[in-house]
Parts: structure tokens; sequence; C-alpha cells
């Protein structure tokens, strides 16, 4: 049997963007998926897109434990000793400049989304792939979480976090035949950026408006052949996933000048978003 057809995949922020298209790639391939997202009016759209597919839409907040802990009381039943993918998609970016202008509550807010989300979906589901001895986990960190960069502290600690997480997660599930991915895609034509969450005192929406026009120059990868990277790596059960010309390059710098990519990627940044921040990376007004 193939993979698609033996597995049932569970994907979350599903109704946009890499999750969209991951969920229609695997709908496409035969697979029976359960699409996940907060979003009623886009799993709607997906529903009537795929009405005769395998699909199940189901409105959830990965940031809400007691939501995770029922759905995954509800769905294990239902996955009859299949092998589970559970893809831990779903991520918030924030907008709020330095770490010293972010409010702890915006901080927290993108932690229990992006991290917290990730770390609850898999303590759900993951005694089923223990059961079974059977599973893919693909956690979705960032390049952001293999470089720490400036104005991006709450992002940045959230791709770190999922990084690290699936690191020990792949060292504890070592002798079994459960595969852990971790992804770390550059800029992907997506609409975190625009969906921001902005907060504190100093990032005005004009700044907003420069940073989401900056972000699609640079996003060169297209959310379908990511998906498809990502799928396929999910297939082979490969450790890890560097997507985009950007993302291999963070890769390198960061590999080759563990503490100089500082002072290499600042000074892109500066070149790039001189005209929104200062040498700082305090915004201008």
């Amino acid at each position: 049997m193939s993979f698609y057809s033996n597995s049932i995949f569970i994907i979350t922020g599903a109704a946009s963007g890499m999750g969209k298209a991951m969920t229609e790639q695997c709908l496409q391939n035969g697979a029976t998926v359960f699409a996940l997202d907060i979003r009623a009016e886009l799993l709607q759209q997906l529903s009537q897109r795929f009405p005769n597919a395998h699909l199940h839409t189901q409105i959830l907040d990965v940031s809400d434990a007691t939501a995770i802990a029922d759905f995954a009381d509800r769905t294990i039943p239902l996955l009859n000793g299949k092998t589970l993918v559970l893809i831990n998609n779903a991520g918030v970016a924030l907008a709020t400049g330095r770490f010293i202008d972010t409010p702890l509550s915006d901080f927290e807010w993108l932690l229990n989304i992006n991290l917290w989300g990730v770390i609850r979906m898999t303590k759900a589901f993951l005694p089923y792939m223990l059961k079974t001895q059977k599973g893919r986990i693909v956690n979705l960190s960032s390049v952001f979480g293999l470089a720490g960069v400036a104005n991006q502290s709450a992002y940045s600690t959230s791709k770190f976090g999922v990084r690290g997480f699936s690191d020990v997660l792949r060292m504890e599930l070592h002798d079994t035949p459960i595969k852990v991915t971790t992804v770390h895609p550059g800029g992907v034509k997506t609409n975190i950026t625009r969906f921001s969450k902005m907060g504190g005192k100093v990032f005005t929406s004009k700044m907003m408006e420069e940073t989401i026009s900056r972000f699609d120059e640079i996003a060169k990868t297209s959310p379908e052949k990511a998906a498809g990277l990502i799928l396929k790596a999910a297939e082979k059960g490969q450790a890890r996933l560097i997507i985009g010309a950007d993302g291999r390059l963070f890769e390198w710098i960061t590999r080759l000048f563990p503490t100089a990519y500082i002072g290499m990627i600042k000074f892109g940044l500066e070149k790039r978003f001189g005209d929104i921040y200062d040498k700082h990376g305090i915004p201008k007004s």
C-alpha cells in the first residue's frame, strides 16, 4: 500500500498556506485527512472543494489544551491501527519590534500556539504511535529556529523550542519505527506576516505595511512546492528539511559562524529594512 492510502494525516493550520497545500496534496493522493484550523469559513471552503474525499474538518485552537485532549479522545478510536502522520503546522507571527518593546502577554500568546500547540498535539497522539509502533511527527520550525533574529524574539524563541523539542523526541524514539521530521522553511508565500498580531507601543500600521511588502518581495517559495517537499520528507522519515535558497543560506551561515552570524545577518537586515528600523533595531516613526 502507498504511504498515502495506508496513512491518516492530522494537519494543524490546515485552512491556508502550507497547511492547505499539504491537505490538498494528501487528498489528491487518496489519503484520509483531519484538517484542523480556527477559521471555520476557510475550513468550509476546503470541504466544498473536496466533497467526496476522505476529509474531516475540525475547528481547533491549538492553544487550548482541553480542546486538544477532547479532539484526541474522539479521533484516536477512528484511526483503526493505520499509520498516523501528525503535521504540527499551525503558527502565528507577532509584530512588536524589539524584545524590550514586546508585552509579555503577546510573547506568551505566541508561545502558546507555536510551541505549546506542537507539544500538546504530540503528547496527545504519541501514545497511539507507540502502541501501533509506527507513525510520523512533522514539526514546523523556521529559519528563525536556526538563527535568532532581531525584532523576532517571541517567534525565534518558539521556533528554536520546536527544533529542540523535535531533537529530544528523535533521540527518545531512535530505536522505534516512529520518525520525527523538523522543517525549517525560508520565505514561503503565505499570509503569516500579513496576519501578524500587532502589539506594543512602537510598532505602527505603516511599519506593518512596509514589513508585509518586504516579505512578499523576498518570499520565493510557493506553499505548494513547500508542501510537496514536506510530505516527501515525512514519507522518507527525513530528520530535517531546509526549504528555499534563503533557508539553505541561513543553515550555512549558522553552521560555519555559530556566533559571528549575528553581525552578518544584522548587516543584511539593515540593508533591506534600514528605512523601517534604525541600526539598533528600533522602528523609525
